[in-house]
């Protein structure tokens, strides 16, 4: 059985794996255990935080092969990117160039160095190793994350954001970086996303240039692959599409891949779940499409897709994957009581939340 759940300290060999074998492609997950390790401490540190409003919260979650405990995936979720270190992009604009004695007025389309998504949203880190990598592996991957942001909304901006990898070539060389980028940095492609994987981004703010650049100006190679995906990524452009996300005027300053952006409370699978009393949802549920099901808890997140199904053994395997069993505490809320530590509510029915 695939499972997703949030990442802890006892998946870093995993995620060192993924790091390496995503050959330098990804830049949240650079092949560097310190990196690793502060991803996990995050998403661990966030997930026990008490959150009103969002912040610079982060979090991960592995996708897990349960047959054989083998790590096989990871995505995530930042809260709000831009708090603590900038977030650039470029922004596709028009500058207008006019003659009134010759009346002529050219409108030229110009590249912006920009932070307009301070405060957003992001979804991050989509990953899944080559023998696992299926439509539908990647929808439960990538849904579940919905499936979190529904159950949990005042911990995530209201604005939603995804950055597709632009197009590179298979030694991961990029048209756009050799033509602009390379020029400012004087260094490969697979280093300036490793530096800034590693939060190493002050060299962006020192070193890119502040002055709109021209796309007439551009060489060829560049301006065709303005926000272009790269072509293994077109699955993951489809899949945010039919979650409603549409294609904006940014793209990332390094390949000048496209941002796909929606309101995060209107992407589909946030707006068509629904919460369920147990597995009822498998036993109610017509037709033959699989559901997405979550139970409803925060550290202890889970997430599976299944078939509706009336068998009661397939029913308590699922009950138990999901950590749904009756002795099983369920949190609903993490509270602050005065001078006590982190305390957990129970709820005597377990909840899941579903979507197909």
């Amino acid at each position: 059985m695939l499972l997703v759940r949030p990442v802890t300290f006892a998946d870093l060999p995993g995620l060192e794996r993924l790091a390496v074998i995503s050959g330098g492609s990804m830049t949240t997950l650079p092949a560097n255990r310190d990196h690793l390790s502060d991803l996990i401490n995050r998403t661990q540190q966030s997930l026990r935080k008490e959150v009103t409003r969002y912040g610079d919260e982060s979090y991960h979650f592995v996708l897990e092969d349960t047959d054989t405990g083998s790590i096989v995936g990871i995505s995530g979720i930042d809260a709000c990117v831009g708090l603590n270190t900038p977030f650039y992009s470029y922004r596709l604009d028009e500058i207008v160039h006019a003659s009134q004695d010759l009346q002529i007025h050219n409108r030229i389309p110009s590249l912006h160095l920009c932070q307009d998504y301070t405060g957003a949203a992001r979804l991050c880190t989509l990953f899944i190793d080559a023998d696992y990598r299926t439509a539908e592996n990647l929808s439960l991957l990538s849904r579940a994350r919905f499936l979190f942001i529904a159950q949990h909304p005042e911990r995530f901006s209201d604005r939603l954001i995804a950055e597709i990898q632009g197009v590179a070539d298979d030694q991961n060389r990029s048209p756009f970086w050799e033509c602009v980028g390379n020029h400012f940095f004087f260094m490969d492609f697979t280093r300036a996303n490793y530096l800034t994987g590693i939060n190493s981004k002050g060299f962006i703010a020192e070193l890119m240039p502040h002055y709109p650049l021209y796309v007439p100006l551009l060489p060829e190679a560049a301006r065709e692959v303005i926000g272009v995906a790269r072509a293994d990524m077109n699955p993951v452009v489809e899949l945010l599409k039919n979650e409603g996300f549409g294609t904006s005027r940014y793209v990332d300053i390094f390949d000048a891949g496209p941002t796909l952006e929606t309101r995060t409370a209107y992407a589909k699978s946030v707006i068509q779940s629904q919460l369920s009393t147990g597995l009822q949802c498998l036993t109610t549920h017509e037709g033959d499409t699989p559901l997405l099901v979550s139970n409803t808890l925060l550290t202890h997140f889970r997430c599976i897709q299944a078939q509706t199904t009336q068998d009661a053994d397939t029913i308590a395997a699922l009950s138990a994957a999901l950590q749904l069993e009756a002795d099983t505490p369920q949190e609903t809320d993490i509270t602050h009581a005065p001078n006590q530590t982190d305390t957990t509510q129970i709820r005597t029915e377990p909840q899941t939340r579903c979507v197909v």
